[in-house]
């Protein structure tokens, strides 16, 4: 067992050390500014738009809840239950003997430990929740790519592991199908026939992305 955990660890830790180590000056503007948080807030509020253009004011607000359960859930067993009691450094905390040779972007080394990631989490448990509630192709995959270059960026910054990203999401998916079958169970909640205007997250997720792209764009040729 104990060569098995090794084995593990030892490839997690190569994963990782070969997805940082590509990097250039243009990511290490895009990466910083993709990774956070508030940033996206054009984009939340479409996805919020889009639940009340295709719901009553009052199933609106019941998802809006229902969706602000999944963040917290996977915020709190990633952040505070699961992630104290492992105690896994992160790869670019000075403490960490293989920090010497992680790629660290603007000085930002994150937070003592790593496992599991709570942006893993948080992206993917709003991926999945967005995904069963519409179930629209062209929306699901644009925010499960987005959820999935999140989880890219924590490596490329150095702050996760491979293994802290798988873990991440699986527990986002949990929590995510979790509240949604509960919701579903005890509610007759039901799917429109057609989901109207599912675009507009698609084109507030690449007018972000966009803007993120000039800004490193203009930060790294034209300094």
């Amino acid at each position: 067992m104990a060569e098995i955990l090794k084995y593990l660890v030892d490839t997690d830790t190569q994963i990782f050390l070969d997805v940082n180590a590509c990097h250039n000056a243009f990511w290490d503007v895009f990466m910083p500014l993709y990774s956070s948080k508030f940033v996206w807030a054009f984009f939340y509020l479409s996805l919020l738009y889009l639940i009340a253009r295709n719901y009553t004011w009052k199933v609106t607000l019941l998802w809006l809840f229902a969706t602000i359960v999944v963040i917290t859930i996977c915020d709190q067993v990633t952040a505070s239950l699961i992630r104290p009691w492992v105690a896994r450094l992160r790869p670019s905390n000075l403490q960490n003997p293989i920090s010497d040779v992680v790629h660290v972007v603007n000085g930002y080394r994150g937070g003592n430990y790593s496992f599991p990631s709570a942006h893993a989490a948080n992206s993917w448990g709003l991926a999945i929740f967005i995904t069963m509630l519409f179930r629209n192709r062209w929306l699901s995959l644009s925010i499960i790519a987005w959820a999935l270059l999140t989880c890219y960026s924590r490596m490329y910054l150095g702050v996760h592991y491979f293994g802290d990203l798988l873990i991440g999401m699986l527990i986002g998916c949990l929590g995510a199908c979790l509240v949604y079958l509960i919701l579903t169970r005890f509610t007759d909640i039901k799917k429109p026939e057609k989901i109207e205007q599912a675009y507009v997250p698609i084109v507030a997720l690449v007018a972000t992305v966009v803007v993120f792209l000039v800004i490193s764009a203009y930060k790294c040729f034209w300094p």
